[in-house]
Formats: structure tokens, sequence, C-alpha cells
């Protein structure tokens, strides 16, 4: 069952200040991007990724993935992630016409481990509709009132954060996709919405999301 993966990367990433798009910003002389790509590709079960990078850096994307050509095709993305997302799925239909599983991934989410990659495939696989890398919340969340005054404690023990790459049935994010308004930051969501099932797999602590410049100096720290 052919994979392939979608890797939305056109955002500025204006929260991190990096002064670049946040998916190419350096960590240990490697963009988060390269390093997310990586972890796909050593995950030994995805046979084609596609980019979506900021049109005025797809020449400098391609570069950086010249050793990879056969692996990785990057096209220019849209203005807004759920632009992106289709413009890469077309792609990836058209590069592998036979691929049957999706995933996408954020290359903010640079550090996750190749054994998630397979884990979410496999779930898939074995007849998922859509899985998500889960973990369990560790702070205590409180739900507050408009004033911002707490009305109550929520109980976390059934409580998920959620990371990437998140895995389809490639016809299950399609038909959720079809079904999308403009903006989506969670596709598994999208398919919430549309009534299909969602499956969990155990996440990683290393999946962090690279999101402010304090999680680029967590990451640095932790490569060095």
């Amino acid at each position: 069952m052919s994979v392939v993966a979608l890797v939305p990367a056109a955002g500025r990433g204006v929260r991190l200040g990096a002064g670049m798009p946040k998916a190419l910003v350096p960590v240990a002389g490697e963009s988060l991007l390269s390093r997310a790509v990586r972890g796909l590709h050593d995950s030994g079960r995805v046979r084609h990724v596609v980019v979506a990078a900021p049109a005025d850096e797809v020449p400098a994307v391609e570069a950086e993935f010249a050793s990879l050509r056969s692996f990785v095709h990057v096209v220019p993305g849209g203005a807004e992630r759920t632009d992106s997302v289709r413009l890469a799925l077309a792609e990836a239909e058209r590069a592998v016409p036979d691929a049957r599983v999706v995933l996408v991934h954020d290359a903010a989410r640079a550090f996750t481990p190749p054994s998630v990659v397979r884990d979410v495939v496999r779930a898939v696989e074995e007849g998922a509709p859509a899985v998500v890398p889960v973990l369990p919340v560790a702070d205590t969340i409180k739900q507050v009132d408009e004033a911002g005054d707490v009305e109550t404690t929520v109980d976390r023990s059934r409580l998920r954060t959620v990371q990437t790459p998140q895995g389809f049935a490639i016809d299950v994010l399609r038909q959720a996709y079809a079904a999308a308004g403009d903006i989506a930051t969670d596709d598994a969501g999208l398919v919430e919405r549309i009534g299909g099932k969602v499956s969990t797999v155990p996440g990683h602590p290393h999946a962090l999301k690279i999101t402010t410049a304090f999680d680029l100096a967590i990451a640095e720290a932790v490569l060095a």
C-alpha cells in the first residue's frame, strides 16, 4: 500500500520572529523542514513527499532537497494552510496515483521520531480511516467564563494533545477537504466534521511543535 506525505510549509512563522519562513529556520545547521522530511524518509514507510513551500522560496527548497529529488517534490503553497494541503494533495495524487495512505506532517514538528511515522501508517493500513499521534495532557485544565473566572476544573484523564504526522486513507482526506471551508488548522478535525472516526496512537515528547523563539532554544539545547 503506497504512502505519500504532505508537508505544508508555506507559513511565515511570525510568532517565531526569525525573519524567514519558519520551516526554513536552521537548527544546528539543518532547517526544520529538512529534519521533518528526513524523519519521514527514515521511517522507511513513505514513498513520496510533497512539500508546499512559500512561492518565492520554491527554488531554494528544491535545492535543499537536490539529493532526494526522486523522493521529494516541491510545489508553491497557498495563502492558508488549507490551500497548501489541497495543492500538495493534488500533486501527490498525480505523482503516486496508486497511493492509498496519506500523511500530513508539520515541518514545525521536525523532531518526530520515525517510529511514530511507522505507527501512524500501520494503523491506517490496518483499517483506521484517520489516525493521530497523541500524548496525555500533563497540566491541570481550568474552564473559565468570559470574565476569566474559573467555572470548573476539567477532568484531564480523557484529554490528549495531538501531534503529527496525522494519517488518513487518501479518499477520506479527499472527502474531508472537499467539504471543508477556507481555513482549517487540524486535518483530523475536518474528518470529524464529516462524521469520520479518528483513532489514536502514542505520540512522543520529541515531537514538540516549534512555534516560539523559546521552543527553538529548547530544540537547540537538546541537540547540543
